[in-house]
Parts: C-alpha cells; structure tokens; sequence
C-alpha cells in the first residue's frame, strides 16, 4: 500500500496554508485535481506538501504564481530554474536600487528638516523630487 492521502484541512495544516489557498491552486493549475473519496471529499497524495512548500518557498523569493507555474512545468521539462532565478535576482536588485534611492530621498528629507510639502517644495534646498533637476516655479 502507498503512502497515505491527506484530506484538505490536514493537507493545509502541515504545508501551513489553508484550505480555500489549497482550491485556488488548483484552479491555477499548480496543484492537479485530487481523488475524490467516496463520500466526497478531496484525497491529496502526500508529497503534495512538498509541493505546497516549494511554491510558497518560491512566493517569498518574489516570484509571481504564473512564474512558479512556469518554474513547476519546466523543472519537469528543462533545467530553467536556474535563468529564471538570475532573471529575478536582476529583477531584485533593481527594485533594490530604487528603494536605495527612496531610502536616501526620504534620510535627506528628514535631515532636512522638511516638515510642509509646499514650503519644501518652494525650497531649492529641499531633497524631495517634486518636478525634474529644475526645481523652479511652475510656468502657465
């Protein structure tokens, strides 16, 4: 006899999700149809929480569902994990930058003292980027 099939709620409960994140993965086709016992109720095999595990694993390294879709289909096909994971931590370290430079607007704003957004934007003085390199007045 085979490993035994988990019913949803204990599914859910060891791969720390719950049940309706369980009915929405199979709609998106990350998880296939379970069995169905014959009172009704869904039968999971039992790596499906190995299963459950990589994807949220995956969520938390940023990657979208359609993506760990993608990565699910070709890791059974190719060995795509591996420019995929270069292509999202290109992806990272961008959006890494851009919060570097939020991060350091928002010190030099504090450091600056601005405590009114339109005083400090009338300032020349003033870190924030209202408008572009030139700060001046707007002309009508």
């Amino acid at each position: 006899m085979g490993e035994p099939e988990l019913r949803s709620g204990r599914l859910a409960d060891a791969a720390g999700v719950n049940v309706q994140t369980l009915r929405y993965y199979e709609r998106r086709g990350l998880l296939p149809a379970p069995r169905r016992s014959p009172g009704g109720h869904r039968l999971y095999p039992a790596e499906t929480v190995t299963l459950l595990r990589v994807v949220k694993a995956a969520q938390r390294l940023g990657f979208t569902l359609a993506e760990v879709a993608d990565l699910l289909t070709a890791g059974r096909h190719d060995a795509g994990l591996r420019t995929r994971a270069r292509d999202k931590l290109a992806e990272v370290e961008r959006r890494l930058a851009d919060l570097t430079a939020v991060r350091d607007t928002l010190r030099a704003a504090v450091s600056a003292g601005c405590d009114d957004l339109v005083t400090c934007a009338e300032s020349p003085h003033c870190p924030l980027p209202f408008t572009g390199p030139d700060r001046g007045p707007a002309t009508v």
